[in-house]
């Protein structure tokens, strides 16, 4: 710039601090409350099998639905509903001699849709009118089905359906093979019989309609049929393995290729098999299985393993056999079958996680792993949740029973109690003896066991979203 050129008045600048602008702003945020909703999934969910448990003891209740044609006890009406809405197996009265042919129907139906979810077939009946489903729908699928994802629900709805009608179709066929002719019954009964066996051993229900007197096995009459238990097998298999492991076989048909959750459910479940069959086998030699041939006794230890820890079906008498037999099995019941799958118990998965804590832990890594992945710590808090509120539960009422029904046994309570809880319904043959304050914490236990306990608490408590942590502090442990 020249320096003899005269300065103009925009050659000076003039910079003013704005102060006033500059000074810091300080924002209070306050913490943010979703909205509460009173009728969340679990608690339409709950109420949603309380309602359809009602509406089957009411039919029950009718003199129709019975031999005597007269009404039937209250108690044994809901008790029964009870135990078939959420395919558990318990019984009070025989079911094949007590229910007239409307009564066994009842029954029938409620295992039907009480095991593959109502809100399934709700979805596949709007499918085939064409009606769509909303978000909320979709949600209460999601969690009655125990499916992780929101994308194609109905598809999965519906193709659970047609899946399941073709195994119950094909169950009953190779049934109906070997049982037509039994105590000289005609086509249309052993059809009948069929059906409901293959309908209630897919559902890990354990109702059976054979000719049987109160307090036998139900199966104890086909025994000595090998093949007639394999079929039974394979259906309860197929029942308690889970929609999206059996899915997953399907498409990937490799292990290596399988899903972290395929790969834990079919190593423990055939774990869990394979330790069953061994228990039952060696303990039970001196007892129930003292007189049986050697085929017979493999044959029977592997049936009361796969049956024993999610359906609910024997050919033995449960009171007759060991007390170590009466310890393991309620263990195997607890955690029964796979999730998604119609078992109940705190499911294989959440099992399987907790084992894989407990390695991970051991091997003193800092996060759980198993076969090469890393388990959420969201599903590790999940698991030993579900466990924990599940031993809780069971803590709770077995005391309670011992007041209830002192005369009853401990052994044989704590396992009929641990099978109703599992949803099981294999049994010492106590349920009949129970008083009614007994049958009332036992129709408790097979509702919640049915719902799930973290299902419920999210019910009666619904989740607040929190936008904070807190501090973390070492806890002495060990």
């Amino acid at each position: 710039m020249d320096a003899n050129r005269p300065r103009r008045p925009r050659d000076i600048v003039v910079r003013q601090p704005r102060t006033d602008q500059l000074e810091p702003t300080v924002a209070e945020q306050l913490p943010y409350r979703h909205p509460q909703r009173i009728f969340t999934t679990p608690f339409i969910l709950a109420t949603g099998f309380a309602l359809f448990i009602l509406v089957t003891a009411l039919l029950l209740l009718l003199p129709v639905s019975n031999t005597t044609d007269e009404f039937t006890a209250f108690d044994t009406a809901f008790f029964t509903a009870t135990s078939a809405v959420t395919v558990t197996g318990h019984i009070v009265v025989n079911t094949s001699s007590y229910w007239s042919t409307f009564g066994q129907v009842v029954i029938f139906t409620s295992m039907l849709v009480g095991g593959l979810s109502f809100m399934a077939i709700a979805t596949f009946i709007l499918a085939l009118i064409g009606q769509r489903s909303s978000l909320s729908e979709r949600l209460m699928i999601r969690e009655a089905m125990g499916i992780d994802r929101l994308i194609g629900l109905r598809k999965i709805a519906r193709n659970i359906v047609l899946i399941a009608l073709l195994v119950y179709i094909v169950g009953a066929i190779c049934i109906f093979s070997r049982i037509q002719g039994l105590d000289e019954m005609g086509f249309l009964e052993s059809a009948w019989q069929s059906l409901f066996l293959s309908v209630s051993a897919f559902n890990n229900a354990g109702f059976s309609i054979l000719p049987d007197t109160i307090g036998e096995p139900g199966l104890h009459r086909i025994a000595s049929d090998s093949y007639l238990l394999g079929f039974v097998m394979v259906l309860i298999v197929l029942g308690c393995i889970g929609w999206t492991v059996l899915v997953d076989i399907y498409k990937e048909r490799r292990f290596s290729r399988f899903s972290l959750n395929t790969k834990l459910v079919i190593v423990t479940t055939i774990a869990l098999y394979i330790f069953g069959a061994a228990v039952f086998f060696l303990a039970e030699l001196s007892h129930t299985m003292l007189d049986v041939n050697l085929w017979d006794k493999l044959v029977s230890a592997s049936f009361h393993s796969i049956s024993g820890r999610t359906a609910g079906f024997s050919t033995v008498d449960f009171s007759e056999t060991g007390d170590f037999t009466k310890l393991v099995y309620p263990a195997l019941m607890f955690i029964g079958g796979a999730s998604g799958s119609v078992a109940g118990g705190i499911k294989v998965n959440t099992f399987a996680v907790i084992i894989a804590v407990v390695i991970s832990s051991i091997r003193s890594r800092p996060r759980a792993e198993a076969f090469g992945r890393e388990i959420a710590n969201a599903q590790v808090l999940r698991a030993i949740t579900v466990a924990v509120l599940g031993v809780v539960f069971l803590l709770l009422i077995v005391p309670t029973l011992t007041i209830t029904d002192p005369d009853i046994p401990f052994l044989n309570l704590l396992f009929d109690t641990v099978s109703a809880f599992s949803t099981n319904g294999t049994s010492t043959g106590i349920v009949p003896d129970l008083s009614i304050p007994g049958k009332i914490i036992f129709m408790l236990a097979m509702f919640i066991g049915r719902l799930g306990p973290l299902t419920l608490a999210l019910a009666l408590v619904p989740s607040e979203h929190t936008l904070y942590r807190f501090a973390q502090e070492r806890v002495t442990i060990g």
